[in-house]
């Protein structure tokens, strides 16, 4: 009888291992990745019957001291290795990260290019607005290698958040042009006009992913398994279609 008894609970128990009713992955991600991770993502739940993918994204380096903090996520893709070491300093990851994607720094302007930016030395003229992300994010970290140089003294109008920012603000007219990802331009469909940098691969970054460290084991698998879905070959297809490139390590 107590076997049979011990056999009752464990039953049930296993079946809850294997239903991914109810079950929500929340993925940490740049701000760079919001089109192709939304994409995915989808692929994910349509893989996933009853799982909903939930997507936060941000600047990498403002994730990673979030999840480092602890803050609730069980998935980090970050632009750069340096934002996810932050997560890994902070014991936050549940593997090792893995690059899965490179993008490239370019110069974005409005389709009419009022300021008539013909190339990043341009942005030092006297009367151009132009913006950049913080330096702490990625994005800002490699548009400050980018000014540097090509000798350009002139500081920026502002700085953003992350990418999609600086993205939206030379899209509204509010600045005449923005240091963003090859893939925003890409994205953008029109709304900007794309001025290729000097030496443009030589401001390519490495993507990263790893699942966090979760209590969860249900939740746990699942984390595990959108990363192997970001690195799949299927992935690799909508990476390539949004512009990014194979990781610089290929």
């Amino acid at each position: 009888m107590r076997a049979l008894a011990a056999l009752v609970l464990v039953l049930p128990l296993a079946a809850c291992g294997q239903d991914d009713d109810g079950q929500t992955l929340t993925v940490l991600a740049a701000a760079s990745l919001t089109e192709t991770l939304t994409d995915l993502a989808e692929t994910f739940e349509d893989d996933h019957p009853g799982v909903e993918v939930e997507l936060v994204f941000g600047s990498s380096t403002t994730l990673a001291e979030q999840a480092a903090d602890g803050a609730p996520g069980h998935v980090l893709a970050t632009a750069d290795e340096e934002s996810m070491l932050l997560a890994e300093d902070g014991d936050a990851l549940g593997a090792d990260p893995e690059a899965f994607a490179s993008n490239r720094l370019t110069l974005v302007v409005p389709p009419d290019n009022p300021a008539g930016i013909g190339s990043v030395t341009d942005l030092d003229g006297p009367d151009v607005d132009y913006v950049v992300c913080a330096d702490t994010a990625p994005c800002g970290a490699a548009a400050v290698a980018v000014l540097d140089d090509a000798g350009v003294a002139a500081a920026p109008a502002s700085e953003e958040v992350d990418v999609k920012a600086v993205l939206a603000r030379v899209v509204q007219g509010e600045a005449d042009a923005g240091l963003v990802y090859r893939t925003d331009a890409v994205a953008s469909g029109g709304d900007v006009a794309e001025v290729p940098l000097p030496e443009a691969d030589a401001y390519s970054t490495d993507y990263f992913i790893a699942p966090l460290r979760t209590g969860d084991a249900a939740t746990g698998d699942l984390a595990d398994e959108f990363v192997t879905l970001v690195r799949s070959n299927r992935a690799r297809e909508v990476f390539a279609e949004a512009g990014f490139g194979g990781t610089v390590r290929e």
